[in-house]
């Protein structure tokens, strides 16, 4: 497993945690940029995908001793409906900073 990243107070497990910082092209800010994916089983679906669709998030890593707020950059699944039972996707999420 990866490190925990908590995005505004739910916690997930990250497989392949990647942070890096990008430029912003108006303000010239160096921005915090994360990168992972996670696994998310159909009894998690419907509250990580409320969560996203939010695309308003506090984050947090603690392991990394990083906290801002940001949206989503970057998002894909492997799968679409994970209504069925016991069934299981893989997510990918790329967060940046938002420029306040």
């Amino acid at each position: 497993m990866g490190l925990k990243v908590v995005l505004n107070e739910a916690s997930i497990d990250t497989i392949n945690f990647y942070h890096t910082t990008v430029t912003d092209e108006g303000t010239k800010k160096q921005l915090q940029k994360i990168i992972f994916d996670f696994k998310v089983s159909s009894s998690m679906y419907h509250d990580i995908t409320v969560l996203l669709y939010k695309n308003d998030f506090e984050v947090k890593v603690p392991e990394e001793n990083l906290t801002f707020h940001a949206t989503i950059h970057n998002y894909s699944t492997s799968i679409t409906d994970l209504y069925a039972e016991n069934e299981v996707g893989d997510f990918h999420l790329e967060l940046i900073e938002k420029v306040l």
